[in-house]
């Protein structure tokens, strides 16, 4: 990717392009609440990137302001903090290894200074009418030798894409009521308006999802009392077993209706912030919906649109896998107190008690990574949760650091990670930084290239030696991260450190 020597360092042109921002208004999403669908996207690129942060951000004239958040706590920049700025002016994902080596960023706020950002990738927000109006981004503090990996370049910009196709789906909508929020926006001409309607019915009618827009009527208190259905589409009968229910009050079709949807679509109608939920609605045949729901119109109109689908059989299901995991859990957890009567009844003669007490803790760390799992469902389990509940029987919060970005792993390596750190543990209690006052563990990872790098190191322990024999707990350690074996040692004075590898696709959970 060539650098054109004139911007660097400058805020690109496209930034303050007219029709550039004319588009970015048009969709009306710049200030708005947050919504769960694109929390999820956020959430998915730092999975996806093994990235601290990723961001949903909308770069308008004079800032950037993120739809949404993952891995900091802030809203929005500046444009000259901005780095997304810069996707602007490429065609393509800006990936940026070093932000201190290049020139567009070298000098940004933000690099220089708190939170010293170093790395960057951004897929850009393409509108329909080809100018990019943001982008979907990850960063992180760390440089990265190449940037993103081809595979997660394809994942973030098909992450984007996900992102337009919610932002076009939203401009339909408002386009064929003909409103919009922004009064310097200009009405869409005659003809440009039966292509959008037609697209809209298109759209609306070939949904498989239940689609509706409803009125709400409210009381003198603004509370709301009922609502009426303005348009359905061809699924709304089959979801809802409602017929005929365009022009009619929802309080006539199903009198019973629970008050909570209509509380719901009021402060939808009243407030204009998006409502994302699961409910149930027992007067519909005792289903259960999730539905998406946002303001259309002046906000006088109070009309909502209702985006829902029944998912009645998915919730049963779920129960019943709950029922069943619980049942596993329980079973499971009697196993292992089973185990642990008859390893205390059978060595209750052995005079050598570490070795039987070793056993016994080996046996309580595996326990935990059970219970960790029974929580997930046996699905998978958060790396850190995992790190954190076997340290946590070791060494006080204070006495561990953790670092990296939460990585899902698959059950089996979930199993081997509590198992490694428990000797890992085990061993800095007994001869490291964890068995004096002052000492303390400091705990990494990051993937590079496919591989997910596991970094052990005690600080401010006793002087420690590499081991005269290989007892259990080594040839654990020597075992690696899931049978992996690609593991370095080291027994300096600073302390024992212990980096590990693996490959992503064996530990990595892929859902």
């Amino acid at each position: 990717m060539s650098v054109d020597p004139a911007n660097t360092g400058k805020i690109p042109a496209a930034v303050t392009d007219p029709q550039r921002l004319m588009v970015l208004h048009s969709y009306d999403m710049l200030d708005t609440g947050p919504e769960p669908e694109f929390d999820d996207i956020v959430m998915l690129a730092r999975q996806i990137c093994g990235a601290p942060v990723a961001l949903i951000s909308l770069v308008d004239a004079d800032r950037q302001w993120f739809k949404a958040v993952s891995g900091l706590d802030i809203c929005e920049t500046s444009i000259e903090q901005s780095v997304c700025a810069h996707a602007l002016a490429v065609p393509e994902t800006l990936n940026i290894p070093d932000l201190t080596l290049d020139p567009r960023t070298k000098d940004n706020p933000h690099v220089v200074g708190e939170p010293h950002l170093r790395f960057y990738a951004g897929a850009p927000l393409i509108a329909a009418e080809g100018v990019a109006i943001g982008t979907v981004c990850v960063v992180d503090t760390v440089p990265r030798s190449g940037g993103l990996r081809p595979d997660q370049l394809i994942a973030l910009e098909a992450l984007a894409r996900q992102v337009m196709t919610q932002f076009e789906l939203r401009r339909d909508l408002v386009r064929a009521y003909g409103q919009t929020r922004h009064r310097h926006h200009a009405p869409p001409a005659p003809a440009d308006r039966r292509d959008v309607e037609a697209r809209y019915h298109t759209l609306f009618n070939s949904l498989d999802a239940g689609f509706c827009v409803v009125e709400l009527a409210f009381d003198a208190n603004e509370t709301p009392t009922d609502y009426k259905f303005v348009e359905v589409n061809a699924a709304f009968e089959s979801q809802t077993g409602l017929h005929n229910a365009v022009g009619k009050w929802m309080r006539n079709l199903a009198p019973k209706h629970e008050q909570h949807w209509f509380d719901i679509y009021g402060k939808v109608a009243l407030t204009g912030q998006p409502a994302r939920f699961e409910q149930h609605a027992e007067q519909l045949d005792d289903r259960w919906y999730d539905v998406h729901a946002f303001r259309i119109g002046p906000a006088e109109a109070h009309q909502v649109a209702i985006l829902f689908n029944d998912v009645s059989a998915r919730r049963n299901a779920d129960q019943q896998m709950q029922l069943i995991n619980a049942e596993l859990g329980h079973r499971m957890n009697n196993a292992m107190a089973l185990v642990q009567a008859i390893a205390n009844q059978t060595l209750r003669g052995v005079t050598e008690r570490y070795a039987v007490d070793a056993f016994e803790r080996r046996l309580d760390a595996l326990s935990r990574a059970h219970n960790i799992l029974q929580q997930q469902r046996w699905v998978s389990a958060g790396l850190r949760e995992v790190i954190a509940g076997v340290l946590a029987a070791h060494a006080s919060k204070a006495r561990v650091r953790l670092d990296g970005a939460d990585i899902a792993l698959d059950p089996k390596a979930a199993l081997s990670f509590s198992m490694l750190l428990h000797e890992l543990a085990t061993n800095a209690v007994k001869y490291g930084a964890l068995g004096n006052n002052n000492g303390h563990v400091a705990v990494s990872w990051a993937t590079e290239g496919g591989m997910l790098v596991f970094d052990w190191h005690e600080i401010g322990g006793p002087e420690v030696t590499a081991p005269s024999r290989k007892g259990l707990g080594t040839r654990l350690i020597d075992l690696g991260i899931a049978g992996s074996g690609d593991v370095s040692k080291s027994y300096d004075a600073p302390g024992f450190r212990a980096t590990f590898r693996a490959p992503l696709k064996k530990v990595e959970y892929r859902g």
